[in-house]
């Protein structure tokens, strides 16, 4: 009866080593982009569409509301990202040690600063993560003149508040934009050049 017993306890030990294994894999694939080259990875589910330049967005009665992000900023001031509602909120999840993000800051620094000096109701809000120590952070942000604040997040707490099912930002870089309301409007999970960050933004400042 032994010998009838033992098979089954390896096939267990086997079926949940590769269970463990492939859950593991998927959540590292899941959470940074930047192991693949930047490519994007996972979804957020819900109704929302997503166009060849992989931007995905969600109609305006269709949108969900973006959770609290609430903490201190690299230059150690707090930040509150519910007291922006009234402007269109660009979030941008970034890391110093990341390529994809070192390649998509100028476009970020310039739309930015456009934006400020034309007076549009716009506020940039960066969420730094994995950064050991906020020395790194804000060398990147003085070396590409990223003038906004940004979130220091290094365990990437505030990205799991995104509620599942809603455009999460489940990679690194991730730009998530909300509209004048709070709601999460669209998101990508990739390195954004000028044009396609301002088509992120144009279509929620015309929005009434």
């Amino acid at each position: 009866m032994r010998i009838g017993r033992a098979p089954r306890r390896r096939s267990t030990r086997g079926g949940r080593a590769l269970l463990l294994t492939a859950a593991t894999v998927g959540c590292a694939l899941a959470l940074s982009a930047c192991d693949d080259g930047g490519k994007p990875s996972g979804s957020g589910g819900g109704n929302y569409v997503t166009g060849p330049s992989g931007i995905s967005t969600v109609a305006k009665g269709e949108r969900t509301e973006a959770p609290k992000l609430d903490g201190e900023t690299v230059d150690g001031k707090t930040l509150d990202t519910t007291a922006l509602k009234g402007k269109v909120v660009v979030l941008n999840v970034w890391g110093s040690w990341c390529p994809p993000c070192r390649a998509e800051a100028p476009n970020f620094a310039k739309v930015s600063k456009e934006l400020a000096d034309a007076g549009k109701d716009v506020a940039f809000v960066g969420i730094n993560t994995r950064d050991n120590t906020k020395q790194n952070a804000a060398a990147f942000e003085e070396n590409f003149q990223i003038s906004y604040p940004s979130l220091y997040d290094p365990d990437g707490k505030l990205m799991l508040r995104f509620p599942a099912g809603t455009l999460n930002p489940n990679a690194i870089p991730s730009t998530i934009v909300l509209d004048k309301q709070g709601k999460i409007a669209a998101r990508t999970l990739a390195a954004l050049d000028e044009e396609h960050l301002r088509s992120m933004i144009d279509p929620l400042l015309a929005e009434q």
